[in-house]
């Protein structure tokens, strides 16, 4: 019993200290990035491919991992993504062209933005960002299955969130300052989920502000990331034919 103890809290210790160095290991790419790289776009990029290689290392293969624009039924588009979550089974992305494509806004589960640093301009650029996905318009078709149709599904909210290298604000997501910055952003500005490489992060999945240990903040936001994931289950179906008429306008 002893032994089968001590090898629970080896293995324990084993994932802790691994996930914390690989949050290490985010924070250092992004901090080499922002001393290196003089050019803002560039650095920009590169950040936002250091935290689309982690997203994809760790979330399940189901789900797409890409920068790209939202785009609806209707024509309208989001601003460019930096992060975007989206379905990968049953939505295909549109006219891909090296690391430029469309996504149908019926396919988004989450998006995120990748900023130097987390402060109050930051925070209303992402929740910017995340209004113009939230307010495109999204279809839902019954789904066909042997026994006849299910009903449209009901459309989930669209998560949002924003990561960065550090945090401006020396109390980090726990202080007054960022409290209230975040939570002057509602509806669809709201931001539901953040991190700082540098060792804190949150999010609102629940009723009340949730932050996360600072040695494993990485980990701590992947994990109640993919909880939260899990909880949406599967994109509604996409209704091809609005889509289709959109061509012949």
């Amino acid at each position: 019993m002893e032994k089968k103890e001590n090898q629970k809290l080896g293995v324990k210790e084993y994932l802790k200290n691994s996930l914390s160095i690989e949050q290490k290991l985010l924070q250092i790419k992004l901090e080499l990035s922002s001393k290196s790289i003089t050019h803002a776009g560039t650095m920009g990029a590169v950040n936002e491919e250091h935290f689309l290689s982690i997203l994809r290392k760790y979330l399940p293969k189901r789900y797409a991992v890409e920068t790209g624009i939202i785009i609806d039924s209707e024509g309208s588009t989001s601003d460019q993504i930096d992060v975007v979550i989206f379905d990968k089974q049953y939505s295909p992305t549109l006219l891909d062209q090296e690391n430029h494509r469309y996504i149908p806004v019926e396919a988004i589960y989450a998006v995120i933005e990748v900023k130097p640093t987390i402060n109050k301009q930051y925070l209303d650029y992402a929740a910017e960002k995340a209004e113009s996905v939230r307010v495109l318009h999204r279809t839902s078709v019954p789904i066909v299955h042997a026994g006849g149709e299910y009903p449209p599904k009901a459309l989930s909210p669209i998560i949002a969130g924003i990561v960065a290298s550090n945090i401006e604000w020396t109390d980090g997501f726990n202080g007054d300052t960022f409290k209230s910055n975040h939570s002057a952003l509602k509806g669809n500005k709201a931001l539901d989920c953040g991190l700082s490489a540098s060792g804190d992060c949150f999010d609102i999945y629940g009723d009340d502000l949730k932050i996360g240990p600072k040695q494993n903040a990485l980990a701590f936001f992947l994990f109640r990331l993919l909880q939260k994931l899990q909880s949406i289950g599967t994109v509604p179906a996409i209704d091809w034919n609005a889509y289709a008429e959109v061509l012949g306008d």
